[in-house]
């Protein structure tokens, strides 16, 4: 329950009309700071479909509307993407500016589309129509990723799965233990 509320609740006078659900909805409890960040992701793109000529409505979006405003977003970023006739072309380090733009980094990218697919179906949207989930968008930010790669000479390696501990290794490593345990078993 909601802290406030509470408190709330143990001010209320004896008798009051007032519920504790009631107090809940006056003061629900402080979005998630990835809820808070999902609902103005999932404002923005609705707010960048209003303002298409003529407007899209959600319902008629596709992974075109999706591409486009990634590409709108670009102009926003501020990570430096070299270009192939740059100097730095592939230095992660440059030792100078240069005059190559700026652009939203591939992660933040991959993390807004993550956002904005889960609300996608949080407002209502069946997974199987998701813009967000569509192979185009994949492809785009796999080629995002590799481009940036490249232009700012930082590999991007996939992380390797961890071998979780087999517990079976453990207890073959250890027979009189489980000797032991046996005995104990056979004596209680």
């Amino acid at each position: 329950m909601n802290p406030s509320a509470i408190v709330m609740a143990k001010e209320l006078p004896e008798g009051s009309s007032r519920s504790i659900g009631e107090l809940l909805q006056q003061n629900p409890a402080p979005l998630s700071r990835y809820e808070s960040q999902k609902r103005r992701d999932w404002n923005t793109f609705g707010q960048y479909l209003k303002n298409q000529r003529p407007p899209v409505p959600l319902s008629q979006c596709n992974c075109n509307h999706v591409l486009e405003f990634l590409r709108y977003l670009d102009q926003f970023g501020k990570t430096k993407v070299h270009l192939h006739g740059c100097v730095f072309f592939g230095q992660p380090d440059p030792p100078a500016p240069c005059t190559c733009p700026l652009r939203q980094a591939w992660g933040s990218l991959d993390a807004l589309i993550g956002r904005l697919r889960a609300a996608y179906e949080e407002n209502g949207g069946s997974p199987e129509n998701n813009p967000f989930g569509n192979g185009a968008i994949r492809l785009y930010l796999r080629e995002v990723k590799e481009c940036q790669a490249k232009a700012r000479g930082i590999p991007y390696k996939k992380k390797k799965k961890r071998k979780l501990n087999n517990p079976i290794k453990a207890t073959i490593g250890a027979p009189a233990a489980t000797d032991q345990h046996k005995n104990l078993m056979q004596a209680s």
